[in-house]
């Protein structure tokens, strides 16, 4: 049986005042998350990741800095379906104009800060924070 996975990416940018980080959410959930989806066919991890910031953000990384930054096991009991997370992480320069989200998955993109993103996990509007904060560092 194959195992089940699911690929998340962290899109960043340095900026003058720090680091700000492309967030997204998804029409389903009304939380602020990072770019991700489950992989398709006969896809490796990592063109799951490039595909889904590709087809959620409209931003191409497969020529940005970054790439896999470690994996971690999601445990849903209460909708009985565990599996794992590949995390990605690309530093790019981009603006707001170069984001085109696709409306039928995501509603709405903001570029953030890591600070908005700790209060963010705090009101529970971000999903997965503890498990991925690593990714910051």
């Amino acid at each position: 049986m194959k195992k089940e996975i699911s690929c998340g990416a962290v899109i960043a940018r340095q900026t003058e005042n720090g680091r700000e980080i492309l967030l997204i959410r998804h029409v389903n959930g009304g939380h602020w998350a990072f770019p991700k989806g489950h992989m398709e066919g006969n896809e490796t991890e990592s063109e799951t990741a490039l595909r889904e910031i590709r087809e959620e953000t409209g931003i191409d990384v497969s020529q940005a800095a970054g790439g896999y930054a470690f994996s971690y096991k999601r445990v849903n009991p209460e909708e009985k379906n565990n599996y794992f997370v590949d995390i990605y992480k690309f530093i790019l320069d981009f603006v707001d104009n170069d984001v085109k989200v696709q409306p039928e998955e995501v509603e709405g993109f903001k570029i953030a800060t890591l600070e908005e993103i700790r209060a963010f996990a705090q009101e529970g509007i971000f999903l997965h924070y503890d498990s991925m904060k690593e990714v910051f560092d």
